[in-house]
């Protein structure tokens, strides 16, 4: 290992992950996170063979199975019932599935792996890298370092983003979200991602998401779109109207939505299109979504984080130079994201946006293009995670594999 002190700038996903990495590998490892009681942000995601298999390669696959939700099928209806949307893993690979997981979840699994554990620094926003970029300073004006690297994973409004070199492009989208989390017990489809659209100005959401260390009561990951400049006047409107509203889109749903009473159990999203020139300068470098926020159409976040840190842990641990190891880091990721960034960016107007004629396109279209070959082929993999460019693959391994296969045999789907 080429470093022996790092600072991670932010504790999320790519974060935790990155100091579980980090730390094993006898790295003295700083996090600092800006929130001043650490912890999960947002109600539930979806994790694909690519995010599994690292956790697998991190001997977390066991706890993560263990509270996730197996979800086998993605099915989209439009308002009118036309099926929009019908993809299932099988059609892949009948052993691969994805896991419906709380971020509370994951986020546990991750904290309770960061052993040997380093220092957090909590409600510590970091506001700049000094010019030699081995040191932070914070949003109090206290000065932190040296560090032989700095990973900034702070997220998608990173503040940090633009410090390798100016970005392409980096853009908050006009719609965002409300996300909460529900009771599944009265959930028949307990194995399915659910969605139902309104042209392209209303769509609602829900994913089993399992359980949580502590809490063995399983969950759904409710969404409502919504634009950000829309919020507030959501929440000024009484929430009856918006469960009419919600029940005449979707009725199958209506029953979940009984324990929702105040407007403040839906949480706010909010998501930006971030594609950046460089991943690092120097001894500074950028990780998850401060390398490439997107929107979650694709709900690749996760996933994306993961595979970030496991490279760049890998590209250390394996190189002896560090910009050896961070250029090769760049190279893995931006090689395997592009294609993740490209789709997100066309396919969000589809079903997120003032333009309801994009709907007719997007019924027509969608549905054959995931049952007709190639588009079919490229549809899945892009989905599971587990496409890298336009014609490469991301491997999996079959004992990997042979571990879903297993699991889903024992259990069976939700």
């Amino acid at each position: 290992m080429p470093v022996s002190t790092v600072a991670i700038i932010g504790y999320g996903t790519a974060g935790q992950a990155l100091a579980v990495l980090l730390g094993r590998n006898g790295v003295d490892v700083q996090v600092f996170e800006q929130a001043g009681e650490p912890g999960p942000v947002g109600a539930g995601f979806l994790l694909q063979p690519s995010g599994l298999q690292v956790l697998w390669q991190m001997g977390l696959l066991d706890q993560t199975l263990r509270h996730g939700a197996i979800v086998s099928r993605l099915f989209g209806q439009s308002a009118s019932g036309k099926t929009v949307m019908d993809i299932r893993y099988e059609q892949l690979d009948r052993r691969l599935y994805g896991l419906g997981m709380q971020r509370g979840a994951l986020f546990e699994l991750l904290d309770a792996a960061w052993q040997p554990r380093g220092q957090l620094h909590a409600g510590t926003r970091v506001v700049e890298v000094t010019p030699d970029l081995r040191h932070i300073r914070d949003q109090q004006g206290r000065h932190y370092g040296p560090f032989d690297l700095i990973i900034a994973a702070d997220g998608a409004n990173s503040c940090l983003r633009s410090v390798p070199a100016p970005v392409r492009r980096d853009r908050a989208y006009p719609w965002g979200a409300r996300w909460c989390l529900l009771d599944a017990a009265q959930w028949e489809h307990g194995d399915q991602l659910r969605q139902r659209y309104s042209g392209t100005h209303k769509m609602a959401g829900l994913l089993p998401v399992g359980t949580r260390p502590g809490d063995p009561h399983a969950k759904l990951s409710f969404f409502w779109s919504l634009r950000s400049d829309a919020q507030q006047a959501w929440e000024q409107q009484a929430l009856s109207h918006w469960k009419q509203e919600l029940a005449q889109l979707w009725p199958e749903c209506a029953g979940q939505l009984q324990e929702i009473s105040s407007h403040g159990q839906l949480l706010r999203a909010n998501y930006r299109d971030a594609v950046v020139r460089a991943w690092s300068r120097g001894r500074l470098v950028l990780a998850g979504d401060a390398a490439h926020a997107m929107s979650p159409q694709l709900g690749q976040g996760v996933n994306m984080a993961l595979l970030d840190a496991w490279t760049l842990a890998e590209q250390l641990l394996h190189t002896h130079d560090v910009d050896q190891a961070l250029a090769s880091y760049q190279r893995i990721r931006r090689s395997h994201i592009r294609i993740y960034q490209f789709w997100s960016r066309w396919l969000t107007p589809l079903f997120q946006s003032d333009l309801d004629s994009l709907a007719v396109m997007r019924d027509l279209l969608l549905g054959p293009l995931g049952h007709l070959p190639p588009g079919k082929g490229h549809l899945l993999r892009v989905l599971s995670g587990t496409q890298s460019g336009v014609l490469g693959k991301l491997a999996l391994a079959d004992e990997f594999v042979q571990i879903l296969q297993q699991h889903r045999d024992r259990v069976g789907p939700e």
